[in-house]
């Protein structure tokens, strides 16, 4: 039986939450302990509370949302439910991630080993230990059934320039925006209301954007170029470049982890449309924790028309009769691709 294709989808900070507490132990799978017990090491060594741990303590948004717990924590989430797909069934075509899941993607692809995946991941999410730079505001550009409304996508776009403020992330039907605090609390006044946007998401400093360029050049200090090898899956990027075992450029791919990643506008919604159009795959699966991405990967699916899926309520409907996307948090889906 020809096994069917997928591309694995790695989320980004925010995603553990309140509601995915206790993510991690429920879901440890025999294939993934070791590694997850390394990570633990590590972090033990430098006197930080591990996965595990974080994981078992009862969330608290001061302790479980802080970028030097966020990161790691997600990543050994994402790194465990990447090692229950069952590949005998599944072949993974592709990886990619939004944000901080471009760190889990070159991970899981192969293009850091252990150590070095987890020194990236813990090494880009303490940056801001000290001092927040600037922040993030998360607002919606599209109507009831998800279609995008190019009337609010354009002001919102012209009101952020004016604002001196920057797009951080294109994401589906929402665009994040980074910038000092002064602009984002202009923005909040300016920004018409819809429902409880614009949201500020708090711990998140001024991801993809200029202002992050001291954060840039200090991690090319502190992260070596020799860390990074040729993937084993083709990786898509947040810009949709496809890096692939035979033709990646590991100089050129460390560039742009650590500088135009950082620094520039983060465009999963182009990530994910390459990763549709390029590779044709059966289904997408997000991987946890939560599932802050699925209605996300909804909206992008409904942007491309793709499989038909032209609406909020069509993609709903396939989602019950036969999902295209699978989000390994959710118990019923976890099921279709887990070993």
């Amino acid at each position: 039986m020809s096994k069917e294709k997928i591309v694995v989808i790695c989320p980004g900070r925010g995603s553990y939450s309140r509601d995915t507490s206790g993510y991690l132990n429920m879901h440890l799978s025999a294939d993934s302990k070791s590694f997850i017990d390394q990570i633990e090491a590590y972090r033990n060594k430098e006197n930080l509370l591990g996965p595990l741990e974080l994981d078992s303590i009862p969330f608290k948004s001061s302790l479980h949302m802080k970028g030097e717990n966020a990161s790691t924590l997600i990543y050994a989430c994402s790194l465990n439910d990447f090692l229950t797909i069952n590949q005998k069934k599944y072949e993974i075509v592709g990886i990619t991630g939004n944000s901080m899941g471009w760190y889990s993607a070159l991970a899981l692809g192969g293009s850091l080993q252990d150590r070095n995946a987890y020194e990236l991941i813990n090494t880009m999410g303490s940056m801001m230990k000290n001092k927040i730079v600037g922040g993030q505001l998360i607002y919606p550009i599209v109507d009831n059934e998800w279609h995008i409304d190019k009337k609010i996508k354009n002001q919102t776009l012209q009101k952020i320039k004016n604002a001196d403020a920057y797009v951080s992330i294109f994401l589906g039907g929402y665009i994040v925006i980074g910038g000092e605090q002064k602009a984002l609390d202009k923005l909040k006044k300016e920004l018409p209301p819809i429902d409880d946007y614009p949201f500020q998401i708090p711990y998140h400093g001024a991801f993809h954007t200029p202002l992050l360029n001291s954060i840039s050049e200090d991690s090319f200090l502190k992260i070596p170029k020799s860390h990074f090898k040729k993937p084993s899956f083709p990786l898509i990027d947040g810009r949709g470049k496809i890096w692939t075992e035979f033709s990646a450029n590991t100089d050129e791919l460390y560039d742009y982890t650590l500088g135009i990643q950082v620094t520039s506008s983060y465009d999963f919604t182009r990530s994910i449309t390459v990763a549709i159009k390029e590779f044709c795959p059966d289904r997408l699966v997000v991987l946890g924790p939560g599932n802050t991405l699925g209605g996300v990967v909804g909206q992008i699916l409904i942007q491309n028309s793709w499989n038909n899926i032209t609406s909020k309520h069509v993609f709903q409907m396939s989602q019950e009769k036969d999902p295209f996307l699978i989000s390994m948090s959710l118990a019923g889906q976890r099921e279709i691709v887990s070993d």
